[in-house]
């Protein structure tokens, strides 16, 4: 069963005109069967609409589309479908613009497996064969991942820890890229890439 929170989230973003979907490795795990602690939200709505439905959330990334609210042992993500700009900086876009395309929205995810949008009703938006993915065992970047890679380096490590997580390996022209574009890694702030280590 799909979880509460976002049942009655959605219902709620519903009946004020958005809609709500499960994403991420929210929509990954329930759909491995896997327990999660985070609840990662996609909407329409921009992050001023969402605190008018929803009490208690925390702004501090608003101006990029994300705002958070912890119910009791829950983080819950409600993060507005956006478009991003280049990146110049291995890690942030340019600049963003917030839309309301799940499509176009998936266009800026990591991997398949973490673009498959599940609505309330169960129903499963995969643009990406997400899903034939998930069925193989396999990590796979979206688009080309080299690019990928450039924009976040962090993903690098992302692929490897999802990949020892979920006993899935890594498809082979995505684990080809990570090799040659390791050395971006040191591009990075040294505290960034240790944290990212330390949630293996």
């Amino acid at each position: 069963m799909l979880p509460k929170a976002f049942l009655e989230y959605a219902k709620r973003f519903e009946q004020n005109g958005f809609s709500l979907y499960m994403v991420g490795g929210s929509s990954r795990d329930y759909l491995l069967g896997l327990p999660s602690l985070d609840l990662d939200l996609v909407t329409d709505a921009k992050p001023e609409q969402v605190a008018k439905m929803v009490e208690g959330l925390d702004m501090t990334f608003a101006r990029f589309g994300s705002v958070k609210k912890m119910e009791e042992d829950l983080e819950i993500d409600f993060t507005t479908m956006r478009r991003e700009g280049e990146y110049k900086d291995h890690r942030h876009p340019s600049h963003i613009e917030f839309i309301d395309s799940m499509e176009e929205d998936s266009l800026r995810r990591d991997f398949t497996v973490n673009a498959l949008y599940i609505d309330a009703k169960g129903k499963v938006h995969d643009f990406h064969d997400g899903l034939i993915d998930l069925a193989k065992k396999q990590i796979r970047f979206i688009g080309d991942p080299k690019k990928r890679i450039e924009e976040d380096p962090l993903r690098i490590l992302r692929a490897e820890r999802f990949a020892k997580r979920l006993g899935f390996e890594i498809e082979e022209s995505s684990k080809k890229a990570m090799e040659e574009n390791r050395g971006l890694l040191t591009k990075l702030n040294p505290e960034k890439v240790k944290l990212e280590k330390l949630k293996e």
